[in-house]
């Protein structure tokens, strides 16, 4: 496999995408602050954390709200429940996306809300668009699903984190998936913005590395309506894939698509628009593959979390994308809160890395309650969470990150494969 330039290097096994980010180390990344916890003081045991969270109710990734909005109300609700010293006040806004705006008005509620935290944004845009203004705050800001790699060298203080991996890594391995599947030929319809450019960049360079040709590679606006220019081009050209990078825009352009001869087989696909969309799409996607971060979810948390989703009067969660992610995010800021024994941004901020595992002389857990006592004893925590072990490194980012493979089988479901 071919190593992305300046990047992490990714192996692939059995499709599995495990990826050390030690080596990404970019010229004038911010860092995290460091821990200096040899003072040997108890955290705090009465602290009141007030968190707010910027995801997507409305907009282009409103699909994503769901999974994502339930994985923080149930850290929330675990967190309260465990009365291990710190209760979570949380404040939701939405987030909407950069053609609606909605973050404009949210962002003000929950900076006035005086929030030492905020979870989101979803969209790497709309992150791009508010993370100074936070950092300028002092919140402490941590996405469940930013992937530019631009934020690994963000002038953010250390007040940025994500628990989702780079496109970088994602990029590779649907560009190598594509490759081993025998395509020669690949052309690309992504949305021009900084998730759409980033996954376009990655997946062309790694598709190319293996030799194949990108033989299309045309972009559209995220407000835009209409696809045919696209999808005329890519048709011109006849590759023998197609990678479409969108969120909900993939709702008409797989249509579009397919009347235009090109099977959904040939299709592949990426988190932001892999769903199982039944009969919200008009034709059938069986054989069509994507990919998207995170281990396969273990039963008991999906479980707990349509439990504590639906109990508030919500739908069931239709899939689960990052919503493990978000889950994690949560649960990560409040024990650096404790460890910290503080509510202030840059002082939760300073102990992220350590509770993740960053400082690598921590006590494994993989609870909120679990690490909470371990903290409250004295020690350090290493909390492995249910996206994965995490470990920011000095940049914020997940030292490690697992993407998993998916296929759509019969009433437009997806599987996942491996």
């Amino acid at each position: 496999m071919k190593a992305l330039k300046g990047s992490r290097t990714a192996k692939i096994f059995a499709g599995i995408a495990l990826v050390s980010a030690s080596a990404l180390v970019i010229a004038g990344c911010s860092s995290t602050p460091s821990d200096d916890s040899s003072d040997g003081g108890a955290p705090a045991t009465d602290l009141t954390l007030k968190l707010g969270s910027l995801l997507p109710k409305t907009g282009s990734l409103a699909f994503l709200g769901p999974p994502m909005e339930s994985g923080v109300g149930l850290a929330v609700e675990e967190v309260n429940a465990a009365e291990a010293g710190i209760t979570i006040d949380l404040t939701a806004e939405d987030e909407g996306d950069t053609d609606t705006k909605a973050y404009e008005t949210s962002i003000e509620k929950l900076r006035n809300a005086d929030v030492s935290a905020i979870v989101g944004a979803a969209a790497s845009g709309v992150s791009k668009l508010v993370l100074d203004g936070n950092v300028s705050a002092g919140i402490l800001q941590i996405s469940a699903s930013n992937t530019s790699p631009d934020f690994t060298s963000w002038d953010d203080d250390g007040l940025y984190f994500r628990t989702a991996p780079s496109d970088l890594l994602q990029g590779e391995v649907l560009g190598n998936l594509i490759a081993e599947d025998g395509a020669k030929t690949l052309g690309i319809i992504y949305q021009n913005d900084a998730y759409g450019t980033g996954l376009n960049d990655a997946l062309t360079t790694t598709f190319e590395g293996t030799g194949g040709e990108v033989v299309a590679s045309v972009s559209y606006n995220v407000g835009d309506s209409s696809f045919d220019a696209q999808v005329e081009s890519i048709k011109a050209q006849n590759p023998d894939a197609v990678a479409i990078v969108s969120f909900e825009q993939f709702k008409t352009i797989a249509p579009l698509l397919v009347n235009a001869g090109i099977s959904a087989d040939k299709f592949y696909m990426v988190d932001g628009n892999l769903s199982d969309y039944g009969d919200e799409v008009g034709v059938s996607l069986e054989g069509a593959q994507g990919t998207k971060a995170g281990p396969a979810l273990e039963d008991d948390f999906t479980d707990r979390l349509q439990a504590s989703w639906t109990a508030a009067g919500n739908p069931e969660v239709k899939d689960f994308t990052y919503a493990a992610e978000a889950y994690d995010a949560v649960i990560l800021v409040a024990l650096a809160s404790l460890a910290a024994g503080s509510t202030e941004g840059a002082d939760i901020a300073a102990k992220m890395q350590e509770v993740s595992g960053g400082s690598g002389d921590g006590e494994k857990c993989t609870s909120f309650a679990e690490c909470a006592e371990i903290i409250n004893g004295g020690g350090t925590a290493d909390y492995d969470g249910y996206s994965g072990d995490v470990t920011f490194d000095e940049n914020g980012d997940p030292q490690g990150a697992t993407i998993g493979i998916y296929k759509y089988v019969a009433g437009n479901t997806i599987e996942r494969t491996n």
